[in-house]
């Protein structure tokens, strides 16, 4: 009997673990060949939302790209644009330099244009998924510099992180404000509406 519960009570939490919600979207971001570790970790988080953001700058109309909600505000493409330089800007704070001729400067410069912006994501997230698989788990505790604060290699990942959702749910917003639902939400809606049909 003390066997029979033990096995019941694994079979249980591995089917509660199995059962977790986890983000079933692919981007371009390669994927860690390291099972573990926080390098691992961040990968993920990366590769979640390179897909959010992509996604979303593909929903928005082009001509809503210079939308802003007040003067002095960053537009809709500039808050994309802005993601752009961050990618390559943390990527370089990472060890890993910009391609060969790349200009800062000319990112928010095609703010406007939904197709290079789109694309210039597309490559950014390329760029410093890179960045993170050449780094090494060993260093997770070496000292970094990231946002002007100064923190850990493992703590400079915390803080992209919190980048990355801070200026995403800009984004969501500015994208509801234009009628644009998130295409994942939509996706969502959907499924719900199929499930609530009465079945004949």
């Amino acid at each position: 009997m003390y066997f029979l519960g033990l096995t019941i009570i694994t079979m249980a939490i591995g089917f509660n673990a199995g059962a977790q919600d986890k983000p079933t979207e692919k981007a371009a971001v390669a994927p860690s060949t390291v099972a573990t570790g926080s390098k691992a970790e961040f990968l993920e988080e990366i590769a979640y939302y390179e897909q959010r953001y992509v996604r979303l700058a593909e929903s928005v109309p082009a001509d809503k790209y210079a939308w802003r909600p007040a003067e002095g505000v960053r537009s809709i493409g500039e808050v994309y644009t802005h993601i752009v330089a961050a990618n390559y800007g943390v990527a370089r704070a990472l060890g890993t330099q910009p391609p060969a001729g790349f200009d800062f400067k000319s990112i928010t410069a095609m703010s406007t244009d939904k197709a290079k912006t789109v694309q210039a994501l597309k490559d950014s997230f390329a760029h410093f998924g890179q960045a993170i698989q050449a780094l090494s788990d060993a260093d997770a505790d070496k000292p970094q510099k990231m946002f002007g604060r100064q923190t850990t290699l493992r703590g400079s990942f915390i803080m992209i992180t919190g980048h990355f959702g801070e200026h995403l749910g800009q984004s969501i917003a500015y994208a509801r404000m234009n009628g644009v639902v998130p295409p994942w939400t939509e996706e969502q809606q959907q499924q719900q509406k199929q499930a609530e049909k009465p079945k004949s």
